[in-house]
């Protein structure tokens, strides 16, 4: 049994080492959990003795095989009551990060078997965000950034990167969503913005850095 902190910890290493591709350091740990060097350290020991990560000084923090399986069993529950909230509680796609954050922490397997099972077994969050099957299998997706699409290239959002509050509230009042059509009209040399199309209609522009953060199909 681990406790809320040790969750969001082992989470958070997941997420950092790209599903466990690389190590993290413990000052982009630190940052991420915004807390004190001194309270990762603590933290890399109790994970360590229970054998969900290695460390190696100067090298980081490398997730384990039963680590990564935890980390993954926190995320599916996460996704899923995402979907839960937003489908059939209706709330909006920016409310929910947070009451999940709660919710991610109930340990009864079969609740989240019920809740998957009632919710139609779906494979994506209302962010696009694959869900990880019981199994820790997560469906693999071909997609691109939506600054690396050709331009006049029909596509669809797929997911969003980051899914702040603010970011997912000026997607709604811009007009998208996950599943719009998009095609790129145009890249605007200056800075980087683009001037995109919505479904075949709506024309908009929107900055790099908002554009970055938006995952589409190839």
């Amino acid at each position: 049994m681990l406790s809320f902190t040790e969750e969001n910890y082992l989470k958070s290493i997941y997420h950092l080492s790209n599903g466990g591709s690389k190590a993290v350091l413990t000052n982009e740990l630190a940052e991420s959990m915004n807390t004190k060097a001194a309270s990762v350290t603590d933290m890399i020991k109790k994970l360590s003795a229970k054998s969900l990560i290695s460390y190696e000084k100067y090298y980081g923090v490398k997730i384990t095989k039963q680590g990564k399986a935890e980390a993954l069993t926190i995320i599916r529950k996460h996704r899923l009551w995402e979907t839960f909230l937003v489908s059939k509680l209706g709330f909006n796609w920016d409310e929910v990060h947070d009451v999940a954050e709660q919710l991610e922490h109930i340990q009864s397997a079969l609740l989240i078997e019920k809740l998957d099972e009632f919710l139609g077994y779906p494979t994506a969050d209302p962010h696009g965000h694959s869900i990880p099957d019981k199994h820790g299998k997560i469906k693999a997706v071909r997609h691109i950034l939506l600054t690396d699409l050709l331009l006049k290239k029909k596509s669809t959002v797929q997911s969003v990167k980051q899914g702040s509050p603010s970011f997912l509230q000026y997607l709604n009042k811009i007009g998208i969503y996950i599943g719009v059509g998009i095609m790129v009209l145009e890249r605007v040399e200056f800075d980087g913005s683009l001037e995109i199309q919505l479904d075949g209609k709506k024309k908009v522009f929107i900055s790099r850095d908002a554009a970055s953060n938006l995952m589409v199909t190839e």
